[in-house]
């Protein structure tokens, strides 16, 4: 959230030197393009180079009579030399294969390929800038490709978590089992102490309090820490915000207090922006008093959801999105999508579906899927497998069921939850993108917008049992070169020696062929 300490310095010498034009890169000169040149064949040129002068030397070195007297040394050999080579060769060739087997399976790369990059590449001349300028327009691609990848699936904040106190510890009571894994909950408590603390905190010894409480892994001491950072400041809005999500056991306790963070929150906020500019310590206290106050407009947004008051919701969430349009990466748009499919303004919904639906932003399950579902609405009522077996499909028809097959595509994991064919759970406070923690978190809130739209779910489970499409799985890394290659060695090695011991005659007849043919005049 925060910049980096870098950017100024970044800046100064940004403006000092003339920047090359966008998209563009600075020419080279002709040194460096023969450097970059000889750089990728420098390999190639050095064997060349060695054969070249091993032929030169051929007669100075007198290979060929050197040759001669390893055959005649060979030849004097036993057949039962070749099977003791052969079988110690497959032995070791065998142990290197094992190690490589272990090694790949523990640290998912090969030893050999490691050792090589490391050491072997620099003294060949290949460096890591060879492979593409820092500037080129390839690596450009190449990091812009990987941002996109990095987007759809790290691991995201679940946009509608519920609260601890109301809602997880409710099932905690009942079922006497923790909804929550301890992962979720450290990534939680990672969360809290990057959106609600700073630098700064050391100065006032309530937030010093609540830096403690936010790595607290204990509830009652963290509710008790909160507690202390209101004796100490009766206005520290972030103590409000924790006792609102864990001491609360209501709904209507939640969003009490939180009222009460937010009358605190917008007087800090308020401080903050009239010093921000003093120094980087006050911009650094500024985004962290942003970030507690578009938390607490967000939960007091959820708080009048739940408690049925939908167009409140609806109208802090746009207003939200309105004053602080910078903080997309909240996906507060999908507590707002939620919020109208629940009031059926279904216009309301495609305006937003416009706006966010877009190739630039990272998708989600909740995205793609209610764009199917406005799509479903206009056709599903009078859907049937058989009529449309025999008529063929409608323009609006294909239109949602290609919608269908897109949102199948990202996330095939939701449809089973939709359909019922899978037990719901409560939904964890962290989902990974195209994963069944997203597929639970969107089923969990939306199965009853599906239901209540006559056909959707009917004509969901026609299209995605007739869609040819494997669940996704991760992706199996491939097995190194040299696994294979010491697998090979070995095996063949291991044959050699079974022929040598078993036909010694004609396995030495084939042994000398190769070592004449080898020792031919040029």
């Amino acid at each position: 959230m925060a910049d980096g300490d870098g950017l100024g310095e970044a800046a100064t010498a940004a403006a000092s030197s003339p920047a090359p034009a966008p998209g563009l890169s600075p020419p080279l000169g002709w040194r460096e393009r023969l450097r970059a040149g000889l750089a990728g064949t420098g390999a190639s040129l050095w064997f060349v180079a060695g054969l070249g002068l091993l032929y030169a030397l051929r007669v100075p070195l007198r290979l060929c009579e050197n040759l001669a007297a390893v055959t005649v040394f060979l030849n004097s050999l036993t057949p039962k030399f070749y099977v003791a080579l052969t079988g110690t060769s497959s032995l070791i060739s065998g142990l290197i294969f094992i190690f490589e087997w272990w090694y790949f399976h523990k640290h998912g790369t090969s030893f050999i390929e490691q050792v090589s990059v490391s050491h072997l590449r620099p003294l060949m001349g290949g460096t890591e800038g060879s492979i593409s300028e820092p500037g080129s327009p390839s690596s450009s691609r190449e990091s812009e490709t990987s941002r996109q990848n990095l987007s759809e699936c790290k691991v995201w904040r679940n946009p509608l978590n519920l609260f601890r106190g109301a809602e997880y510890r409710r099932y905690t009571w009942v079922t006497g089992k923790e909804p929550l894994t301890y992962y979720d909950m450290n990534l939680s408590a990672q969360d809290h102490q990057t959106f609600f603390t700073c630098d700064t905190d050391f100065l006032r010894p309530s937030d010093t309090v609540m830096q403690k409480a936010w790595r607290e892994r204990n509830p009652p001491a963290r509710i008790k820490a909160a507690y202390q950072a209101l004796e100490l400041n009766n206005d520290c809005a972030t103590a409000y915000v924790l006792l609102a999500e864990e001491e609360a056991t209501t709904i209507v306790d939640a969003e009490r207090l939180f009222k009460q963070a937010l009358k605190a929150g917008e007087t800090i906020y308020r401080r903050s922006q009239q010093c921000q500019h003093q120094s980087p310590q006050h911009e650094a206290q500024l985004r962290r008093d942003t970030n507690v106050l578009v938390y607490i407009k967000r939960r007091l947004a959820m708080c009048a959801r739940k408690l049925g008051r939908i167009r409140e919701a609806v109208k802090i969430m746009r207003d939200l999105m309105k004053e602080f349009p910078p903080l997309t990466m909240l996906n507060i748009h999908e507590n707002l999508l939620e919020s109208l499919l629940e009031l059926q303004a279904y216009a309301d919904v495609q305006a937003v579906l416009a706006k966010y639906d877009d190739i630039s932003l990272p998708k989600s399950a909740a995205i793609c899927y209610t764009a199917a579902l406005l799509k479903t609405r206009t056709v599903s009522d009078k859907f049937s497998p058989e009529t449309a077996s025999r008529r063929g499909l409608s323009t609006a028809e294909i239109n949602a069921v290609e919608a269908i097959h897109r949102a199948v595509e990202f996330n095939p994991h939701v449809p089973k939850y939709l359909l019922e064919m899978k037990s719901l759970i409560l939904p964890p406070e962290h989902i990974l993108k195209r994963g069944d923690s997203e597929a639970i978190a969107y089923a969990f809130f939306h199965l009853q917008h599906w239901k209540r739209i006559e056909g959707a779910l009917n004509l969901l489970q026609c299209t995605w049992e007739g869609t040819f499409h494997h669940v996704s799985v991760y992706p199996k890394k491939e097995l190194p070169f040299f696994i294979h290659f010491t697998a090979g060695l070995c095996s063949s090695t291991a044959m050699i020696a079974l022929l040598t011991h078993q036909f010694p005659e004609i396995m030495g007849v084939f042994a000398k062929a190769v070592l004449g043919f080898l020792c031919l005049q040029p």
